[in-house]
């Protein structure tokens, strides 16, 4: 039995402690917002907040994250900044697919949590672990901009 704290409610998963916690979410719990991309943690579609960093949870062993605090797409919104994130991308018309997208959100939230002005250095660095095969980059890094101008006016 592992406790976990994910999205502020504290959890005794009882799974192998080398599950992965992307399969402990969404086959566990229910909570099917982190998606599965390639298993590898090179894609990013599976980014999860641990303790306020972004993590690839299909790497990530169910053990590694006991006690601590795990925050999914599905409770980013709560968050000032993931909610200005959130809008920006909305705003933007950022998804085309969509597939990628809570893990898109999930590395620029962490960005923006960290670095409230970042650069299109900073921003390619932070999300270069992300991959959209559609090709929304351009839309992406504008939701990144517009976001980190607005979350001054949410504070």
């Amino acid at each position: 039995m592992t406790p976990v704290i994910i999205n502020g409610k504290r959890q005794n998963v009882d799974l192998p402690e080398d599950t992965p916690l992307l399969w402990a979410l969404r086959d566990y719990l229910g909570l099917t917002g982190t998606k599965f991309g390639c298993g590898m943690a090179l894609c990013g579609a599976c980014t999860v907040h641990v303790d306020g960093q972004p993590v690839r949870s299909c790497i990530t062993p169910i053990s590694a994250v006991a006690n601590k605090k795990v925050v999914t797409i599905e409770a980013i919104g709560v968050d000032k900044v993931g909610k200005v994130v959130q809008a920006a991308w909305v705003e933007v018309n950022v998804p085309q697919c969509g597939y990628c997208q809570a893990g898109q959100v999930m590395s620029a939230t962490a960005l923006l949590q960290r670095n409230p002005k970042p650069t299109d250095a900073d921003i390619d660095d932070a999300m270069s672990g992300n991959i959209c095969r559609c090709g929304t980059y351009a839309r992406i890094r504008e939701a990144i901009k517009q976001a980190s101008s607005q979350q001054g006016a949410t504070k």
